[in-house]
């Protein structure tokens, strides 16, 4: 079922959008870790992403880095930048500042979040936003105000959806009229949060186009390859990730082995995201291009598929 379409309604063949990609980055943190994150961009950016998003830290406390790795995305190699961009603790001209200095380098995308709240229990600062609802339509006036600077085109804004309840939300209804209201005040497309249930991506989207959301809702999927990880993630979204998973990463006794089993759950998990009407993947990477593209080659996404490529599990088993 496409995603634009009314339920139950079955989209003719031919009319079918091509599948979009996109990969999630974050800013190094040292030289080491910069130099494996530029051999990572390297490598994705053969599979020609529609787009990579870019993250930063809590409270923007790497902003200036991320704002340097855009800038560097830009100018040296063919990828689009999706800048993350959270709003707690900022106030109106701050965040229109930081919107303005994107805009100049040449962004085009940008994800407007809410962020997360200080651990200290802390007050925001008098007058910031609250909301990512509050952030998107700061990022539409400040686009209006420079419509004579973007002759390169509307700004694309995202934000996030949430298949499982969101952790201080009362209901999931509740995370769907959220939704809503940012799509009203001008939001383009969703990414979700990590899931691990294909079901959950399934019910998101039918909660999501009954209450009248027609933007495109991209499932976020993470490459289940680290059990550490997985359990992490598994806590923040509050969500139990399966069992069966889990047991068989405690189970895998190499790397490789590790690869495979969360490879293809990852693989599975997005076909059947694919199957219900995704428009696209957005692959969280953590900065490794290992796993993303393990999981690309087994899915197999037309435009997507790199020529000539083959596995990395594939390219070790014929070398042992």
């Amino acid at each position: 079922m496409s995603p634009l379409s009314p339920i139950g309604t079955q989209p003719n063949p031919s009319d079918a959008a091509p599948v979009a990609l996109s990969y999630e980055l974050f800013p190094p943190r040292s030289p080491a870790a910069a130099e494996t994150l530029w051999t990572t961009i390297r490598e994705l950016e053969t599979t020609e992403p529609d787009y990579v998003s870019v993250t930063y830290g809590a409270s923007g406390s790497n902003r200036d880095t991320a704002i340097e790795l855009i800038d560097r995305l830009l100018l040296e190699t063919t990828l689009r930048p999706l800048a993350h961009l959270t709003c707690v603790g900022n106030t109106p001209e701050q965040l229109a500042g930081v919107i303005g200095q994107l805009l100049d380098t040449g962004v085009r995308g940008i994800l407007a979040l809410r962020g997360d709240l200080p651990n200290d229990a802390s007050q925001p600062v008098n007058g910031s936003l609250r909301y990512a609802q509050d952030l998107i339509e700061l990022i539409r006036r400040v686009e209006q105000r420079r419509s004579a600077l973007l002759c390169a085109g509307k700004v694309a804004v995202g934000v996030a959806a949430y298949p499982a309840r969101h952790p201080e939300s009362p209901s999931e209804e509740h995370d769907v009229e959220v939704l809503l209201a940012k799509q009203r005040s001008g939001a383009d497309f969703a990414i979700t949060q990590v899931f691990f249930h294909s079901s959950q991506y399934l019910d998101l989207l039918t909660r999501a186009r009954r209450a009248g959301v027609t933007i495109p809702i991209i499932p976020g999927v993470m490459p289940f390859t680290s059990l550490r990880r997985v359990k992490r993630l598994g806590e923040l979204a509050g969500v139990e990730p399966s069992a069966e998973l889990t047991e068989r990463l405690a189970a895998a006794d190499t790397d490789i082995e590790r690869l495979h089993v969360g490879v293809d759950a990852t693989v599975d998990l997005a076909n059947a995201a694919l199957d219900a009407g995704a428009p696209g993947i957005h692959l969280y990477t953590f900065n490794e291009h290992q796993s993303a593209l393990e999981v690309l080659d087994k899915l197999a996404l037309p435009r997507h598929t790199r020529a000539g490529s083959r596995s990395i599990t594939n390219r070790t088993q014929l070398a042992s």
